[in-house]
């Protein structure tokens, strides 16, 4: 006790002199004056907490408030919603669903169509387009396509199609399927007998769910205001969930290998961290993200960690077993993984409208759960974001499954990733254009220091190719599929990159047009909520009933794209 009396005594000595020093303040104040002060400096620490402490950033919001005022200039508003209709004229006339439409059904027909007619107009809009797909000449969309595997899909869904998960006492073999579906991914990822999950509609939901349950978890550890740590490379499904939560999303850069930067990530780490996300492989370039040094960090931390594999899940899962061992662990084998997401829609090769999100532990799961005990229609409990949800796509996914089976799997995986690796090495040969980073899966990410990649997306448009336009940095990707490796497919694909690079460079200043022309000025924009408003269109366009005459001409295409 002898020991700290000099420190209780100094203590004391510099409370006295605050004291004092507070009371000569408020010497002749009253007392309802010293209230009135109390009460308003605690208001305005409240409002300064809610200013400066919300998930959008101060600098984010201050930006927008400043593009806001700019634009209700008066002289320069004028100007930038003049480049805004240009730029929404530009996004619509270079919309080609939109293109050769005369006519929309907008009624219900006075009287019903019979099943020919109806047959009839269904394949009339199925012809709709330019772009075949079973030619193998678009990127990533259609992961199969066989037609063996169609009709078996046809047989199972027309079996289940009034079926709803939702009335497991009515479809028990339904619930059956969907509860096998999560078992075998499940084991697929090498998850341990406490592991679990869910099916939901696609690799978004997934991701949805898989936030929403950390968010949930984040608040009852006694996180007010939940953030989430994402590369820059994840999908933007991480945007969504943040913004539909109420977290903060706390984007962290990549290396120049184009994987995550773990050290960025363990400076981010804060006593708001609810979860951990790395990608496996990431959708822009088809990188995998360093898991294991990134589940290390969620070890030490305590913190939920969350692989989305949604792309590739259902390569990676055999690349071992096809002779193409990855580099590095993936999934629950890593200690500090608590979820993954992976849809059996893309390399699962079951029909569009599903995806798992599993968890290493059904502690995590419960908070994925929503429950509301005291509707007055009865205690209300659904597992994901849909109460009602198609039972014919799960009986699909089953189907799929167990039709394809391991060895299906397998020699699937070894087709696609020899591809591949053939695609890639020969495109590195090719002068102008790199590949970016080691990418390890089936996506190649392709840009250029030497002219507009955008330029190159164009042509090869032309030729039929329809590839996925990224940004930040500029760049191209094809995500290869099994309609990729048909005989002649790849070859054709290097020629006419080859054949489109050689006629590029012999103009390399001409315009860029079209939707690369689009994408370009909107990474120059720093007004990001105009690049947005632009967007709307697209959706707009989406549902549009409205006849469109204007076309087009796109550089490198002869004709309207």
């Amino acid at each position: 006790m002898d020991a700290i009396t000099p420190y209780k005594e100094i203590l004391q000595m510099y409370w006295e002199k605050v004291t004092g020093f507070v009371n000569a303040r408020c010497e002749g104040l009253e007392p309802w004056q010293l209230i009135g002060l109390t009460f308003s400096s605690t208001l305005a620490s409240v409002w300064l907490h809610g200013f400066l402490c919300q998930p959008e950033s101060l600098t984010s919001r201050t930006k927008k408030q400043f593009f806001k005022l700019l634009r209700k200039m008066p002289f320069v508003g004028t100007i930038i919603q003049k480049k805004i209709d240009e730029a929404l004229n530009d996004v619509t006339s270079s919309l080609s669903f939109l293109k050769d439409e005369r006519e929309y059904i907008k009624a219900l027909p006075e009287q019903g169509m019979s099943q020919p007619e109806v047959l009839q107009k269904m394949k009339e809009y199925s012809s709709k387009g330019d772009v075949r797909w079973q030619d193998g000449k678009v990127s990533g969309t259609v992961y199969s396509g066989e037609e063996k595997l169609t009709h078996l899909l046809v047989k199972v869904y027309e079996e289940f199609a009034w079926s709803n998960p939702l009335h497991p006492d009515i479809f028990p073999g339904l619930r059956k399927m969907e509860a096998e579906v999560v078992r075998i991914a499940c084991t697929l990822f090498h998850g341990g007998p406490k592991s679990c999950g869910a099916m939901t509609s696609g690799g978004t939901e997934s991701i949805l769910m898989a936030c929403k349950a950390y968010r949930d978890l984040a608040y009852e550890r006694g996180i007010k205001q939940p953030e989430m740590l994402v590369p820059v490379s994840a999908h933007a499904a991480f945007d969504k969930a943040a913004h539909y939560f109420g977290m903060k999303l706390i984007q962290i850069p990549l290396t120049k290998a184009m994987e995550v930067d773990v050290q960025a990530m363990r400076r981010a780490i804060s006593r708001n961290t609810a979860m951990l996300v790395c990608s496996a492989p990431q959708f822009p370039h088809g990188i995998m993200d360093p898991i294991e040094e990134v589940a290390e960090l969620a070890v030490k931390y305590k913190i939920p960690f969350h692989v989305d594999a949604c792309l590739g899940g259902f390569l990676i899962a055999f690349m071992d077993k096809a002779g193409f061992p990855l580099k590095r662990p993936f999934d629950f084998r890593v200690e500090g993984v608590t979820s993954i997401s992976a849809d059996t829609h893309k390399y699962g090769y079951a029909p569009k409208g599903s995806s798992v999100v599993l968890y290493s532990d059904k502690e995590f799961r419960k908070y994925q759960f929503f429950i509301a005990p005291d509707w007055q229609g009865g205690i209300y409990a659904s597992p994901s974001v849909a109460g009602s949800r198609p039972g014919g796509i799960i009986a699909a996914c089953w189907a799929t499954l167990l039709h394809i089976g391991e060895s299906g799997y397998v020699e699937a995986t070894k087709r696609i990733i020899k591809t591949a690796r053939f695609l890639e090495s020969e495109l590195r040969k090719i002068d102008s254009i790199f590949i970016f980073g080691k990418p390890e899966v089936s996506v190649l990410s392709i840009g250029s220091d030497t002219f507009d990649i955008y330029r190159l997306s164009n042509f090869l448009a032309a030729k039929g190719w329809n590839l996925n336009v990224l940004q930040f940095p500029p760049s191209i990707h094809l995500c290869i599929t099994q309609l990729h490796t048909k005989p002649g497919v790849a070859e054709q694909f290097l020629k006419d990159v080859r054949d489109s690079i050689q006629d590029i460079m012999k103009d390399l200043n001409a315009k860029t047009t079209g939707m690369g022309a689009i994408y370009g000025m909107a990474q120059s924009v720093p007004d990001r909520s105009l690049v947005a408003e632009i967007s709307q269109a697209y959706l707009d366009g989406l549902y549009s009933t409205d006849v469109l005459s204007t076309e087009k001409h796109m550089n490198g295409s002869p004709s309207h794209h």
